[in-house]
C-alpha cells in the first residue's frame, strides 16, 4: 500500500497528471471511471488565486466522486504561494501539489514551474511556505533539471523530503527537452534507490501502453506511474494497464460506441460545469483525440465543431449510438 500523508492508495497506483486545459472535472470524471487512482487539477497560478481570477477559482472545483484528488499550484513568490495554499485548503482537497516542472515559456519567465530548477534554494523556500500554510499533505511534480548539464533531481528529492514533502512525481526529461526526445527514467530509479528516500516516487514520461507501463514498473522500481498525454482522449488506458498487470492480456479496445459514449459524457459534464456555451466550445478540441485513428471521422468532426446548440450536438451522438452512422462513417460492423 502506498501512503501520502493519511491517504491510502493501492499498490502501484496510476495517477492522472495535471494538464492545462485537459484535466478539468469532466475529464477527471472519465479517468476516474476508467481506473485512475489519484488525479490532480490543472495547475493554478498562485497570483491568479490571490487576484480572485475567475478561471483560477474555477479550477478549485472538486467533487467527492473524484477523491482522492489534489489541487496543483505554481508560482515564484513565497508569500503568494503561502496565501494561495491557504485558499486551496478551504476547498478541502486531499493533497496540495506544487508544479516545479511546467516548461512553457510564459510560466518559466515568471520564475515558476521548471524555472525554479535553476535555484534549488528558492524551490525549497517556496515549498516550505506551502507546507507551513496548510494542514494537507504537500506533494511536488518536477523534472530532472534545467538541462542535461544541470540534472539535480537527486539533491532536489532529498531536500524536498527533508522539509516534509509527502511524495514526488518526476517527469524524466529536463526543461530544455520540453516534451521532445526520449525520457530517461534511470535518473528516477536512482532517486528511488537512494536509501535516504522514503517518500513515494512516481515516474512520468512516455508511458503510452500497458507493455511499457509493466516494463518501467519492473525495470525502475518506482512506486507508481503518472500518465499525462497518453490519457488525452483515451481515459481507457488506466483500465488497460491494470488489466495487463493482473492477467498479462489486453482488454478489447474501446469501440466507436464506447468512444461516442465517452464524448457525450464529456460534453454533457462540461456544459453542466462550465455553462452551455463555454462547455461546447472547450470540448471541441477533444473530439479529434477521442476518435484518433477512426476511419472517415474528419467530415463528421467538421459538423461537430460548427454546431452551437446542445440538442444539435447530442443528436448526432444519439444516431451514432444506434450504430447506423457507425457503419456508414467508420465502416465498422
Amino acid at each position: 500500500m502506498i501512503k501520502i500523508g493519511n491517504i491510502e492508495l493501492p499498490d502501484f497506483p496510476l495517477l492522472l497528471a495535471p494538464m492545462e486545459d485537459v484535466s478539468d472535472p469532466p475529464f477527471r470524471r472519465l479517468c476516474k471511471q476508467h481506473g485512475a487512482d489519484l488525479m490532480y487539477s490543472e495547475f493554478i497560478s498562485s497570483e491568479g488565486l490571490i487576484r480572485d481570477a475567475i478561471k483560477s477559482r474555477m479550477k478549485l472545483d472538486i467533487f467527492d466522486y473524484e477523491r482522492p484528488v489534489g489541487i496543483q499550484i505554481f508560482g515564484g513568490d513565497e508569500e503568494a504561494m503561502a496565501l494561495s495554499s491557504k485558499i486551496v485548503s478551504t476547498v478541502n482537497p486531499d493533497i496540495i501539489d506544487i508544479n516545479f516542472g511546467c516548461p512553457v515559456k510564459k510560466v518559466v519567465c515568471k520564475g515558476a514551474g521548471a524555472g525554479v530548477l535553476k535555484d534549488v534554494d528558492l524551490m525549497i523556500r517556496l515549498t516550505q511556505a506551502v507546507i507551513d500554510s496548510t494542514h494537507l499533505p504537500v506533494t511536488v511534480k518536477t523534472r530532472l533539471g534545467w538541462d542535461e548539464n544541470s540534472i539535480n533531481i537527486d539533491e532536489v528529492a532529498e531536500r524536498l523530503q527533508d522539509i516534509g514533502v509527502a511524495a514526488l512525481s518526476i517527469h524524466a526529461r529536463t526543461r530544455a527537452q520540453m516534451y521532445k526526445g526520449h525520457s530517461d527514467w534511470s535518473h528516477i530509479a536512482r532517486v528511488k534507490n537512494n536509501p535516504r528516500i522514503t517518500m513515494p516516487i512516481f515516474g512520468n514520461g512516455d508511458i503510452d501502453s500497458p507493455e511499457k507501463a509493466l516494463e518501467y514498473k519492473n525495470k525502475y522500481g518506482i512506486d507508481g506511474i503518472m500518465i499525462g498525454r497518453a490519457a488525452i482522449g483515451y481515459p481507457w488506458i488506466f483500465d488497460e494497464i491494470k488489466h495487463f498487470f493482473k492477467t498479462g492480456e489486453h482488454l478489447p479496445k474501446p469501440t466507436v460506441v464506447d468512444r461516442v459514449e465517452a464524448v457525450r459524457n464529456h460534453l454533457t459534464w462540461a456544459m453542466q460545469w462550465k455553462g452551455e456555451r463555454l462547455g461546447i466550445v472547450e470540448t471541441r478540441p477533444h473530439y479529434t483525440n477521442y476518435f484518433k485513428g477512426i476511419h472517415s471521422f474528419k467530415p463528421f468532426k467538421q459538423q461537430l465543431v460548427t454546431l452551437d446548440h446542445p440538442d444539435e450536438l447530442l443528436e448526432p451522438w444519439t444516431r451514432l449510438m444506434k450504430c447506423m452512422l457507425v457503419i456508414k462513417l467508420f465502416k465498422i460492423i
